[in-house]
């Protein structure tokens, strides 16, 4: 997807001067894939901090399929010079290919110094992988996220799913699409009640 057709499918909203302007980089989790405009992640973190008192406007620069390397690609340009706070949300692409995580950790880290050389706060939303690639690729995934962040002394999200761990495998269909990768737009509501509070804090470091 090109930058300008990104552009062309964003809400145009008036941004005030005390309005925290968030770009959130991720894939189809990020974009709201299988989902309607206002079902999706953006719309409904939005509304979530709208309802908790932020003047925010949360731009999607979610690209359904991106990895790391993807994200990395387009942060430049995505984070123009109206934008306060990233939030990354990405890594599940890199794991569906197995991609190695030496690899996406280094497109991470590439992500966060390109934010804070524009001064730009970042949020790093951590994932989950399962034993899929034996308990050494899961470990040094799993294990990215938080290295990252300390590294880079960055704010660190819980793992994107972490609002669904307690739905019990028989009631998956109740907050999953049918293809049982993407959540469904209560899934997503649950999802933004575990993160809502973090984006929260990185809008107030803005101010």
């Amino acid at each position: 997807m090109s930058k300008a057709l990104i552009l062309g499918l964003l809400p145009a909203m008036p941004v005030t001067a005390e309005t925290v302007v968030v770009a959130a980089l991720g894939d189809s989790l990020t974009h709201g894939y299988g989902l309607v405009e206002n079902e999706g992640f953006v719309p409904q973190l939005s509304n979530w901090l709208t309802n908790k008192g932020a003047d925010v406007q949360v731009v999607n620069a979610g690209v359904s399929g991106d990895t790391t390397q993807g994200g990395l690609a387009r942060t430049a340009w995505t984070l123009t010079s109206d934008v306060d706070a990233l939030i990354i949300t990405l890594g599940g692409n890199d794991l569906l290919r197995g991609i190695d995580p030496a690899v996406s950790r280094s497109n991470l880290a590439g992500i966060i110094e390109i934010a804070q050389a524009k001064d730009v706060e970042v949020l790093l939303i951590g994932m989950t992988a399962p034993l899929n690639f034996g308990a050494d690729y899961k470990k040094s995934f799993d294990g990215m996220y938080e290295t990252l962040s300390l590294e880079y002394d960055i704010n660190l999200g819980p793992d994107f799913f972490e609002g669904l761990r307690d739905i019990a495998l028989s009631d998956r269909g109740s907050v999953m699409q049918s293809d049982q990768l993407h959540p469904n737009a209560v899934g997503v509501g649950l999802i933004v009640e575990v993160l809502g509070p973090y984006v929260l804090t990185l809008v107030k470091q803005v101010k």
